[in-house]
């Protein structure tokens, strides 16, 4: 069980001569996101505190949506980068000259959208369905 708790402040200011200048140009928000999560044996309990700043002002994101956005970007974090450095090993990878390794992180992200597309949620399932046989992985393309 996962409990989250946010706490917001306008960013500090600090006074330069007879006005007042931020601290962090551009920065609209201060925020401390506490993350709680209880194991179901009720033994473990981990507590994991993160600290941000952000440019949107208080008007355009309130502290609700300011957690659903930390949130928004975990699930990125989760969905694409783990998939890519975990299923398919690409910080192992040794791709390293020219545009090889954009050409090969391209292919990466084209593989895992077109098997979500065809409804995996299991990026690794999905590449073992379309490895069985040659034709599966082209009938994702349309071909």
């Amino acid at each position: 069980m996962e409990r989250r708790t946010i706490q917001t402040a306008r960013c500090p200011t600090r006074t330069a001569g007879d006005s007042e200048q931020a601290i962090f140009p551009h920065a609209e928000q201060v925020l401390v996101l506490q993350r709680v999560v209880d194991e179901p044996d009720g033994r473990n309990r981990s507590v994991e505190i993160a600290y941000g700043v952000t440019s949107l002002a208080v008007e355009r994101a309130d502290p609700a949506r300011l957690l659903g956005l930390t949130r928004d970007h975990w699930q990125i974090e989760n969905r694409l980068h783990w998939v890519r450095d975990v299923t398919f090993g690409e910080d192992a990878s040794r791709v390293r000259a020219r545009h090889g390794p954009r050409v090969m992180a391209a292919l990466r992200n084209l593989a895992i959208s077109l098997l979500r597309l065809a409804g995996y949620r299991n990026i690794a399932q999905g590449l073992r369905w379309a490895g069985w046989e040659r034709t599966r992985a082209f009938s994702l393309l349309g071909i």
